[in-house]
């Protein structure tokens, strides 16, 4: 495939229309094929790439990441009040009691937020980028219910900080050099 290396950027006009072809049609038509699996990754990579590069360029508490951010806000603190968000445990978001309360506080957004149930990639420290060590796969529902709470709590703001600190720096060697 000729995105393996490169990203979704990679993909040509013919190969973009059949991934896009190939995302919409129901899962029970493929099963588990490698081919499906790759591009749902790299759209998932993608979606990473562009939120970090967001929270890094845009102070956070001004982000608003859906229509509906409030009540996905207040729901999520209403459902999981002492969640420690910082530094997600995977056994929270993933162990069978875990995903008993969280599946009906996703469906509750069936029909509100788009692509709801849709895998995503979630960063477990929030002061780090996304790497192997430091992602867990989520549903899009769970990761805006985080990000959106690590966005208003503060906890995103170190991204923020340390790339403006970097770019400062940048700036500042450019200007002495």
């Amino acid at each position: 495939m000729a995105a393996a290396g490169g990203g979704l950027g990679a993909l040509g006009a013919g190969e973009a229309v059949a991934a896009a072809h190939a995302l919409s049609l129901p899962a029970e038509a493929y099963g588990n094929d490698p081919n499906i699996e790759m591009i749902w990754a790299m759209k998932a990579y993608q979606h990473a790439e562009v939120y970090f590069n967001l929270i890094s360029s845009v102070d956070p508490k001004f982000l608003k990441l859906t229509k509906v951010d409030d009540q996905i806000y207040a729901e999520f603190r209403k459902s999981f009040g002492d969640l420690k968000i910082d530094v997600l445990d995977p056994e929270e978001l993933k162990s069978e009691p875990a995903k008993a309360k969280w599946r009906p506080f996703c469906m509750q957004f069936d029909g509100v937020v788009e692509d709801f149930n849709y895998g995503t990639l979630l960063r477990l420290d929030c002061t780090k980028d996304y790497t192997e060590e430091n992602t867990i796969f989520v549903t899009r529902i769970q990761f805006f219910a985080i990000e959106t709470a690590r966005n208003r709590e503060g906890c995103n703001n170190v991204v923020y900080s340390h790339a403006m600190e970097t770019k400062s720096v940048a700036a500042e060697k450019g200007i002495s050099a």
